[in-house]
């Protein structure tokens, strides 16, 4: 077949010219790529056009085996099990990326993330593609999976070079964190200390090495290093809806094209292989509130009439009214270790095309067979893996009578409302005063005496404590609040813990908390803050994750998830972490990024992240708001080789 034939279907039995694989290839992440088809029945070998053919599957079947698409999608399970996991398997299946770097430009090839083929056919397949691509190009194996990466191991270099995903990841010049597209002035600040020292607008489009994690509300986002997709300024921009990017030499382009003050189109697009920058003239609408202030999020009525402290097992979902979201999401999960929720199957049971039934795939990563009880199963991994941190939560009207206890924070508090009702500017110094006078005021002997006997009672014993913000607006699904409220780790005397606590209630008046809420529509009248007091738990590593693949939102069966190996870097975000992509289908993990690590996690972590990623799919079921189970979570986690600890829970917008 000619290049010129190509569009039809594919290149077949040809040489690969870079010519054909532009005509060709399709684009995901900023990579150009070619699906390729390797038969070993008569030697041949297939590159398809991506603008016809989206699975390799419908591709083999229509083009080769000559069955009808409808077929090959009602058998796609069977034939699944012949493409990526018989040991005879006629074809081999992957996918050839071209990378390039300035001058230099090289070609990557990897199967999809389920395939288990041995070193001998990885070797195999990678020397048929070899000699039909560009033989001036280098060529270079990539493992999908963790096991993959095991197996290259035992092959020598030069028989098969290799490249690993984590090294692409960590050199990729553009990473599409969050897609969409939006209008504003862009401001480009190379260092935090220049960012300080200028004001943001809600349609000003950020540029920085590191966005710090109080930014306000703005329009768009660019990174011009390496982050991560769940940082607090990432999970922001998520919530936000807006574009959101990673662009190596994001200065050198703004330079260059004279951008930095100037208006543009920001376009972040998962298929292109650069942000879109395009200048426009300055709107003549800014003098209009931005489409997002008439998203108004609704809150429930709060109670502040009396309620005890409880202890966290004592505390259900529909308690967040009392206790806040965080309480409430943490005294769920007691509820479901304890119990079982036949909720916890539910996205499982759900079809997710080409797959009509997971009921088997979860069967497979409970280690269980297909017949068996696998809400049991599923009861069982959770009742032997998974604690929550023993502590107990401090209700919304401990906070209330805190501050009726004083009148100058009552008086303060007027300020600050009328001043909101007339947008002042006066806003940020009248916080300010706000929170000083909290800090400062001492708290009521009658609730210093509750706060005392309900630590006696229920974390006798603990030598250190985590105090956590629980607030009515926070961990919401339109509304997720990171970073905003405060949290405090190591916390060891009484007298600590007490500080801690009026920290805590403190962070609901920082000025940018109200702002956020404010733009959100949430009134202060309306916002209370609980607190958890919790064990501080000893663990070897943690970190976050998300139970959807941030950067893929078509991907129902990764989870995604970050990795801090000293446990003081989860809370402290001083590094960069490591990064990974878990399957909860097929099972299997793949190393994104090594963040600032040395080296990767050991067997033994690849194996708790695996059940990390299982757990995560059950709780998403459990905490689901509807019957489609599809609402992903965002799990903050410690572990050790033996136990997963479920530090929080929260909605993740998408």
């Amino acid at each position: 077949m000619t290049v010129q034939e190509a569009d039809v279907a594919g290149l077949v039995g040809e040489q690969l010219t870079m010519s054909a694989f532009n005509q060709l290839s399709g684009s995901l992440g900023g990579y150009s790529f070619v699906k390729v088809v390797v038969d070993r029945h008569n030697g041949t070998i297939h590159f398809l056009n991506n603008a016809r053919h989206e699975f390799h599957a419908i591709y083999i079947g229509q083009e080769i085996l000559g069955i009808a698409e409808a077929d090959m999608r009602a058998r796609i399970d069977e034939f699944n099990q012949s493409f990526y996991h018989a040991s005879d398997r006629r074809f081999f299946l992957g996918i050839l990326s071209l990378h390039q770097r300035e001058d230099r430009r090289m070609f990557s090839l990897e199967t999809v993330e389920v395939d288990t083929m041995s070193a001998g056919m990885i070797e195999f397949f990678y020397a048929e593609v070899r000699k039909n691509v560009d033989a001036a190009t280098p060529l270079f194996f990539k493992p999908a999976n963790h096991l993959q990466e095991q197996a290259v191991a035992e092959l020598p270099v030069e028989r098969l070079p290799r490249i690993l995903a984590h090294e692409l990841f960590s050199t990729a010049e553009f990473v599409a964190l969050n897609p969409g597209t939006t209008k504003g002035r862009l401001r480009a600040f190379r260092t935090e200390q220049e960012y300080r020292q200028n004001s943001l607008e809600w349609f000003d489009i950020v540029v920085m090495h590191r966005v710090p994690d109080d930014i306000p509300r703005l329009a768009g986002i660019i990174n011009a290093s390496h982050t991560t997709p769940l940082s607090h300024t990432n999970v922001l921009a998520t919530g936000w809806s807006i574009p959101n990017a990673i662009q190596l030499g994001a200065f050198d382009l703004i330079d260059r094209e004279n951008l930095d003050g100037q208006w543009v189109e920001y376009e972040v697009s998962p298929k292109g292989a650069t942000v879109g920058l395009r200048l426009i003239d300055e709107p003549e609408d800014l003098g209009q509130r931005p489409a997002w202030y008439a998203q108004r999020i609704t809150l429930e009525e709060p109670e502040d009439t009396y309620n005890p402290i409880l202890n966290l097992g004592r505390i259900r979902y529909n308690d967040s009214h009392r206790y806040g979201t965080k309480a409430a999401n943490l005294g769920e999960l007691h509820h479901v270790l304890a119990e079982e929720s036949r909720r916890m199957l539910g996205f499982f049971s759900v079809p997710r095309p080409p797959r009509d039934n997971l009921m088997p795939y979860l069967a497979k990563l409970l280690n269980r067979n297909e017949e068996d009880d696998l809400l049991a199963a599923a009861q069982q991994l959770l009742a032997e893996r998974v604690r929550v941190p023993r502590g107990v939560a401090l209700p919304f009207s401990m906070h209330q009578g805190f501050l009726e206890s004083s009148p100058k924070i009552q008086q303060a508090i007027g300020k600050l409302k009328m001043a909101l009702e007339l947008n002042a500017r006066e806003i940020e110094p009248l916080c300010v005063e706000l929170q000083r006078l909290i800090r400062k005021t001492r708290v009521p002997d009658y609730l210093l005496s509750e706060l005392d006997s309900a630590l006696v009672e229920n974390l006798a014993g603990v030598k250190t404590f985590v105090v956590r913000s629980s607030s009515n607006a926070e961990d919401l699904a339109g509304f997720s609040a990171a970073g905003i409220y405060e949290s405090y780790n190591h916390v060891t005397s009484a007298e600590k813990i007490v500080e801690s606590v009026k920290e805590v209630w403190a962070s609901l008046v920082s000025a940018r908390s109200v702002r956020l809420r404010q733009q959100a529509g949430i009134s202060l009248d309306d916002c209370f803050m609980g607190v958890v007091i919790q064990e501080q738990v000893d663990a070897s590593f943690g970190g976050v994750m998300v139970t959807t693949n941030p950067m893929n939102r078509n991907d129902f069966r990764n989870v995604y998830i970050n990795v801090s190996p000293n446990v003081t870097d989860v809370v402290e975000g001083s590094k960069q972490p490591m990064q990974y992509l878990y399957s909860t289908v097929e099972g299997g993990g793949r190393t994104v990024s090594l963040g600032d690590a040395g080296e990767d996690l050991d067997v033994n972590g690849h194996a708790q992240l695996q059940r990390l990623a299982v757990v995560g799919r059950l709780l998403q079921a459990h905490f689901s708001p509807d019957y489609t189970f599809d609402s992903p979570v965002d799990i903050e986690w410690l572990a050790t080789d033996e136990i997963l600890y479920v530090l929080q829970l929260r909605p993740y917008s998408i």
